[in-house]
């Protein structure tokens, strides 16, 4: 499947794989499948994610690896031997990085030589955390508007929204309604990412919806992305993080936060 047909659904392509998996409620296993009646190119990616697994699932097959790809792996361990050396910073000194050569060094023989292509594969292209987490609020963010469940408590009453909050989650977000600035607040919800419950805040401009995610963290650096056509723009304030993300242009949603943290800080 081309790139350009996977971006064609991309709020289907992050729940594929839960699919797959099983890890789906019953709400949302019941919504991929309504889709995956239509839609052709969301069915030949699932059924390519299957037969990869079923690959990887064979037993007694063995082939001895290439030479190509023997040369490769103790390129890799001497460069791997000389990072630890050095002064070269992480994450080649990963402690993931040398257990998976510990058992690279370990192995004479590989299962078959499609399981090793396919292990390969997803292990040069395991995606980072943060862009993990960046599909979780892409396609809830879609998700939001596709469901027509953008919001539970639907009111631009700040003081409604912030205590409806209250026994819904274990932190109080801060809630500001920014009508004065061009960003009104709709209402807002409970929302799931990266295995807990958060605050969703839904704000308009001129059409646009943004969602903003906020949830107990760390401080963080704060990051801009472009994620399959959204803006996405993270900052850390008070023991909150905080992820908007809309169409919007990246100059409005830019606005926006800046509104955003001044109203909170008042």
């Amino acid at each position: 499947m081309s790139e350009a047909q996977r971006k064609g659904c991309p709020e289907w392509r992050v729940m594929l794989h839960g699919f797959v998996d099983g890890e789906l409620d019953s709400a949302h296993a019941a919504q991929f499948e309504d889709h995956l009646a239509t839609c052709a190119h969301c069915g030949a990616e699932m059924e390519r994610v299957r037969a990869v697994r079923k690959i990887i699932d064979q037993d007694g097959v063995k082939w001895r690896p290439p030479e190509a790809l023997r040369s490769q792996v103790l390129s890799m361990l001497s460069f791997e031997q000389a990072a630890a050396a050095s002064s070269l910073p992480p994450p080649l000194q990963a402690p993931v990085w040398r257990r998976a050569m510990d058992f690279i060094r370990q192995w004479s023989f590989v299962p078959s030589l499609a399981v090793l292509a396919a292990a390969a594969i997803l292990f040069v292209n395991a995606p980072s955390q943060t862009v993990l987490l960046q599909n979780q609020i892409m396609a809830s963010h879609v998700r939001s508007m596709m469901a027509d469940h953008l919001t539970d408590v639907l009111t631009s009453d700040q003081h409604t929204v912030k205590p409806w909050f209250n026994g819904k989650i274990d932190f109080s977000p801060p809630v500001s309604d920014l009508a004065k600035d061009g960003f009104p607040l709709v209402g807002g919800r409970v929302d799931y990412i990266g295995d807990r419950a958060v605050a969703a805040l839904v704000y308009r401009r001129h059409g646009h919806v943004i969602n903003l995610f906020i949830w107990p963290a760390a401080s963080a650096a704060q990051t801009t992305a472009v994620h399959d056509g959204y803006n996405m723009t993270q900052w850390s304030d008070g023991g909150l993080v905080f992820w908007a993300i809309s169409d919007l242009a990246a100059g409005d949603l830019a606005e926006f936060e800046s509104f955003f943290r001044a109203a909170a800080r008042a």
